[in-house]
């Protein structure tokens, strides 16, 4: 049986293939044909263009390595096949409100999709791991470097 493995949202993994397609098929052959051209310009060892592409094409191998590796083991969780939507779990959108009644609504996605500008916070961050569970109408405290905040769950969506 295979272990499980990370969860990410249908978008999340979509988003790590787009951008490993893109990489295998449009950056990576454009630096494959600067390096061809720039080694059959002669002396390698002070060929700026050469050295360049190489140290590029070695930063996307590296990258596509990378990509290839987290799409194998991660796991995708649909947030709307969710059957219990009275708690929050993985992919729900949460609603809370501190202690000075300043909401907030975050997304609970996966570790390699979270962005907390847009919201979407990942499944390992101190506010997910304190929200995980909760139902409406719950506080939770949450430890972080500032110091402790509580926070009141107002609402919880899967939409």
């Amino acid at each position: 049986m295979k272990p499980q493995g990370a969860p990410i949202t249908p978008a999340g993994m979509a988003a790590l293939k787009a951008r490993y397609d893109h990489l295998l098929g449009t950056e990576r052959p454009a630096i494959v044909e600067i390096v061809s051209w720039a080694a059959g310009n002669g002396d390698r060892s002070e060929n700026g263009d050469y050295l360049y592409g190489r140290k590029k094409m070695r930063e996307i191998d590296r990258e596509l390595a990378h990509l290839a590796r987290r799409m194998k083991v991660l796991r995708v969780v649909d947030p709307a096949a969710q059957i219990d939507r009275s708690r929050v779990f993985f992919g729900a959108t949460v609603t809370i409100a501190d202690e000075d009644d300043n909401q907030q609504t975050v997304t609970l996605v996966g570790d390699d999709e979270q962005d907390a500008g847009a919201g979407q916070i990942g499944w390992n961050s101190p506010l997910a791991r304190a929200l995980r569970g909760a139902s409406v109408g719950d506080l939770r405290v949450v430890s972080l470097p500032s110091g402790s905040r509580e926070w009141e769950v107002l609402a919880i969506d899967y939409g």
